[in-house]
This record gives C-alpha cells, sequence and structure tokens, in this order.
C-alpha cells in the first residue's frame, strides 16, 4: 500500500467511524450472533494476496460490527464508562503512525518527557497531594499503565518486595521462602476482581474482609485481621482499599485505613478507578480525604476523562520502591544520561519492558477539551444519573438499594430475587439497553451507569421507559399465570402487582 492509497484509506476509515458513532443509537447495544458466528464467516487462513481495504471494510460493517457490545453507546448501561472523545480516537491513530516504544527515555526522549507533563497535569487537576507529582522535590511520581489491574498489580509485588527485604533485615533468622510463606494483604469483599487476581499473581493471599452495611471498609475491620494474622505469625504487607467500588460505588473510609496502615507500617494502596474523575470537583472534595498518607492511588482515564481505553493514571508516593523492587538492568537498556537527571525510566515502574505512547493521547484529550471541558463531562453524568434516580422513585414497584454515587444507581424491582433476574433476562433478551446484576447479602439488583460518549437526557428517558415497560408486561404474565393456576395465594399476591402497576402507571401520567 503507497502513501496515497494509505491516506484514501485513513480518509474512508474516519468516515467509517464518524458514521458508525454518528448512527450508534440506531443499533441494538447487544449483538444478536451466537457463539462461531464471526469465526465460521472468516477465512481459516491469512488471505494469499492482499485484499483491497475497501472489502475490508466491507466485512468490518457485515461481519464484525454485527458481533459488537457497542460501549460507546447511550444504552450500554453495564459495569462502568470506557468513554473515548474525537481526540483521544485521533491521538491512538498518531500514536500508531508514529510507533515508537518509550521504555527509557533514550529510546524517545519526548514520550517519557510528554508523561511526566500530562501525569503532573492530572495529579493537579484532581487536586491530589503535591507529593505525588514529579515535580515535587521528593521520589514521588505518576506513570501510565494499562489497566487498573496492572496499577494494582504493581503496588501489590512492590510492596511484597519491601516488606520481604525489611522482615529479613530484622529477623535475619528466617529463610526468604519463610518470610514469603507468611505474607498476607487485604481488601474489602466489596473490591474488584483485579485485586484478588493480583494476589494470585503475587503468590500472596488477600483477605478480603467484610465490608459494612453502607458497603465500606472501615479500619477497625482492617485492624482486627491485621492483629488477628500478626498474633498467628503472619506479615502484613499492604491493604488495597477502594473509592467507587465494582458493585456500588461505594467509599471506603480512606483516613481510618491509613492510620491502621501507619501503626503496622503496611502499604496502602487507593484503587479509585471510577471514583477518582471526580476528585477534580470541589463538590466532591470529601473523597480527597486521606489520600496524603496513601503510598500509591490509580484513575482509569478512560472511565471519565474521555480517553479511550488502554489508559490508567497510577501515582506512587515514593516512586523508588517500585524501581528498587522491579529494576533489572542490562547492558543494551543503558544510556549515559542515566541517574544523571530525575527523569525517569518508566521501564522500571511497571510489568513489561515496552510501553505505548500514551501519553500522547491523553495531552491531545486534555489540550482539546480543556480542563472546563473534562469538569463538566463528569458533571453531566452525575446530573444524567440524578435524572434516573429521580425515575426509579417515582414508581412505587422499585427501591433503590444503595445511595446513587456519581453516575450510577442501584435498584431493583420490589420482590425476591427472581423478579430482579427475570427482569433483566428480558431487558437481555430485547437487546435496547445494557445492564448487569450484583449481589449483597443474598439480594441480587441491577446498576445502571450512565456511559457513552454524547449521553443526553433522551437517552435516560428512553431507558426508564424500557425498564418500567418490560416489569409491566412481566407482572403482567404473572398475573395471568397465577389466575390460570387457580391458586387464592398467587391470585392475591398478584392482585397486588396489579395495582401496584396500575398505581405506577396513574403516577407516571401525573
Amino acid at each position: 500500500m503507497d502513501f496515497d492509497e494509505f491516506r484514501e484509506f485513513g480518509h474512508a476509515s474516519i468516515e467509517f467511524l464518524i458514521n458508525y458513532l454518528s448512527g450508534i443509537r440506531e443499533r441494538d447495544v447487544l449483538p444478536s450472533t451466537a457463539p462461531y458466528a464471526v469465526i465460521n464467516q472468516l477465512p481459516k487462513e491469512i488471505p494469499e494476496q492482499p485484499d483491497h481495504w475497501r472489502e475490508v471494510l466491507k466485512d468490518l460493517e457485515n461481519i464484525i460490527l454485527p458481533g459488537l457490545t457497542h460501549w460507546q453507546s447511550p444504552y450500554f448501561n453495564a459495569f462502568y464508562p470506557s468513554s473515548s472523545s474525537a481526540g483521544s480516537i485521533i491521538g491512538e491513530l498518531l500514536i500508531a503512525g508514529i510507533g515508537v516504544l518509550g521504555f527509557s527515555w533514550i529510546c524517545s526522549p519526548a514520550c517519557t518527557e510528554l508523561e511526566v507533563v500530562v501525569m503532573d497535569w492530572l495529579a493537579k487537576f484532581l487536586k491530589l497531594p503535591a507529593h505525588f507529582q514529579h515535580a515535587s522535590d521528593g521520589p514521588g511520581g505518576g506513570v501510565i499503565q494499562g489497566s487498573a489491574s496492572e496499577a494494582v498489580l504493581v503496588a501489590v509485588l512492590a510492596a511484597r518486595e519491601q516488606a520481604v527485604a525489611s522482615y529479613r533485615e530484622s529477623h535475619p533468622e528466617l529463610s526468604e521462602s519463610e518470610v514469603r510463606g507468611r505474607l498476607v494483604a487485604y481488601s474489602s469483599d466489596q473490591s474488584n476482581s483485579c485485586i484478588e487476581k493480583a494476589g494470585v499473581l503475587a503468590a500472596m493471599p488477600i483477605r478480603l474482609l467484610p465490608a459494612g452495611e453502607d458497603f465500606v471498609l472501615r479500619g477497625d475491620t482492617l485492624r482486627g485481621a491485621i492483629e488477628e494474622d500478626v498474633a498467628a505469625g503472619r506479615i502484613p504487607v499492604i491493604c488495597v482499599a477502594t473509592l467507587g467500588t465494582t458493585g456500588t460505588c461505594a467509599y471506603d473510609d480512606i483516613e481510618s485505613l491509613s492510620a491502621v496502615c501507619e501503626e503496622f507500617k503496611v502499604w496502602l494502596h487507593v484503587d479509585a478507578a471510577y471514583a477518582g474523575g471526580a476528585f477534580a470537583l470541589e463538590e466532591c472534595s470529601d473523597l480527597r480525604k486521606g489520600l496524603d498518607r496513601v503510598d500509591s492511588l490509580n484513575f482509569n482515564l478512560h472511565k471519565f476523562m474521555l480517553v479511550n481505553f488502554d489508559c490508567s493514571a497510577m501515582w506512587l508516593r515514593d516512586a523508588n520502591k517500585v524501581v528498587d523492587s522491579f529494576n533489572v538492568d542490562r547492558i543494551y537498556l543503558k544510556h549515559k544520561h542515566e541517574g544523571q537527571s530525575q527523569i525517569p525510566d518508566f521501564r522500571h515502574w511497571q510489568i513489561p519492558l515496552g510501553r505505548r505512547f500514551r501519553a500522547l493521547k491523553v495531552w491531545i484529550t486534555f489540550r482539546t477539551l480543556g480542563a472546563e471541558g473534562l469538569r463538566n463531562h463528569v458533571r453531566k453524568h452525575i446530573e444524567l444519573a440524578k435524572q434516573f434516580e429521580q425515575l426509579v422513585l417515582k414508581d412505587s414497584r422499585f427501591e433503590l438499594v444503595a445511595p446513587r454515587a456519581l453516575g450510577l444507581i442501584c435498584f431493583r424491582p420490589k420482590g425476591d430475587n427472581e423478579i430482579t433476574t427475570q427482569l433483566l433476562q428480558r431487558l437481555m433478551d430485547r437487546k435496547k439497553i445494557y445492564m448487569v446484576k450484583a449481589e449483597h447479602a443474598g439480594r441480587q439488583f441491577l446498576r445502571f451507569v450512565v456511559c457513552g460518549m454524547d449521553t443526553k437526557a433522551s437517552d435516560i428517558d428512553f431507558a426508564w421507559q424500557e425498564i418500567e415497560s418490560q416489569l409491566t408486561d412481566l407482572q403482567a404474565e404473572q398475573s395471568l399465570v397465577a389466575r390460570k393456576s387457580g391458586n387464592v395465594g398467587d391470585i392475591a399476591q398478584h392482585f397486588q402487582i396489579h395495582l401496584s402497576t396500575e398505581n405506577a402507571t396513574h403516577e407516571k401520567s401525573q
């Protein structure tokens, strides 16, 4: 492919994306394909001769897109946002075209230095403690990891190596294997699965401590677990707290957890993958309490900052602890400026050697949106979530399970778990909106999250109409079944359901 054809292909691909994104509301958010549908439509081997790019785009439209779940759709309300923007998309294109690997400064000085700049920009924008900036006098700084899973694993591994070195120094009579066999870590039973997985990969058990009835992990619970482990001869290493838990977006009590971690010399990492974006808002300043006392934290830019996946910001209070744990040097990796400046070689801050030029898409996104645009985006998600919350509260057939948190509402139809399961299944079968379930204390509920590149108030109304109409149909079917069965108890129960449906319809008409 020569440059003229490349230009034509590029223009056509941009048009393809514009048409896809501008018309995304017209597509079902969930695919209708069966397993192996894509596999069976594609050749079993690489084509011997090159296909024309027009054929490639045709297959993208006809084979690939029908098999996708549309994450940028405003009707994608599952998990958490994985948003993008025009600036980020162009940034990703430029990253691929420029094609540098920035594992050390000499490999591409601008790649490293731009990352230093945007990570300090972001730290200031989120109002993080100054010691997390590269520009500070201390050893702190930020780095872009691929995902929150990577950031958590880096923190767990670094904390593990620091604990092993420290404990062996104070207990020389123990072998390294004996020390490693006693290590233990902590998190909440509401934390993301990546935290438990980090413990598996680090060969260190992570105790998932019970959160309170409000889904929050507090210092008293952590203290009890640590004291129990110390008495049993185990060695506490790290606590991974969460600001914005996966199920309900609950916020662990960082201040009380940090006090316990400081007392027992335990590393405290904060996973703020979703809620971290709200640090930038003064009205959410309570979320920043205690962050001056944590050792590390992470935040996913692809959730709230309109930078496409993969892009997870991680800050370290003392980056030397990670560098000391991960430093493996070879002669081919050395350069004359190594160790002569404060500019980092980020290969020592991560799991892989190679690293993408992610800072470029961050820089372009920040410049094309500005700080005000980023804050407005977060506030927009919050306002749209408030709109959905009010719709839930106005329908007496539903109940909230937890307080609304940023762009997430946790709710359920009143009744047993089977009603929640059946309602979600009906919604999944229709494919108009996409939500997922969560569970706490035996009670299942639905999570509605504001997502998508450009979600509007009308999209929230559309989603709610889909939800409440499907519950109405479900209750009508259950009532009919009960009447046919002749079960008086069922009839009475479903008569109440019918009244609730009528009441909800009446309330909606007011």
